[in-house]
């Protein structure tokens, strides 16, 4: 189910304030290293944010194990993502420094101060 832009940016809102983060959204054009079988159906579902660089919103997102292979992720421009990925638009609003696992309905979101010094 699509949602407008507008919904989207509310939903987010409700996410961050869900778990005291500051709404960080990143641009529709921004890139996003998806790994390649983030369309499997594996699960679960990972996402984390790094700071935002550039064109890249920082965000990392893959499906079951997590590789160190060179070529694991890919860049996708976010509004791909959000497009083909409903279940993770709402937290990609998260700002650096946070982490979210989906696999179902059980969703664990939590903050990692690691990931703000890579």
């Amino acid at each position: 189910m699509a949602h407008t832009p507008e919904e989207i940016v509310k939903r987010q809102h409700e996410v961050c304030a869900l778990y005291g983060a500051e709404h960080c959204p990143a641009g529709l054009n921004s890139i996003v290293g998806v790994s390649r079988n983030f369309d499997s159906g594996a699960l679960p579902l990972h996402g984390l944010r790094h700071s935002l660089e550039g064109e890249s919103s920082g965000w990392f997102l893959w499906a079951g194990e997590y590789s160190s292979d060179d070529d694991f992720f890919q860049p996708v421009h976010l509004a791909h993502v959000v497009e083909d990925h409903p279940e993770v638009t709402d937290y990609l609003g998260l700002p650096p420094g946070w982490r979210f696992l989906i696999a179902g309905q059980h969703v664990d979101v939590w903050f990692d101060r690691t990931l703000l010094s890579v």
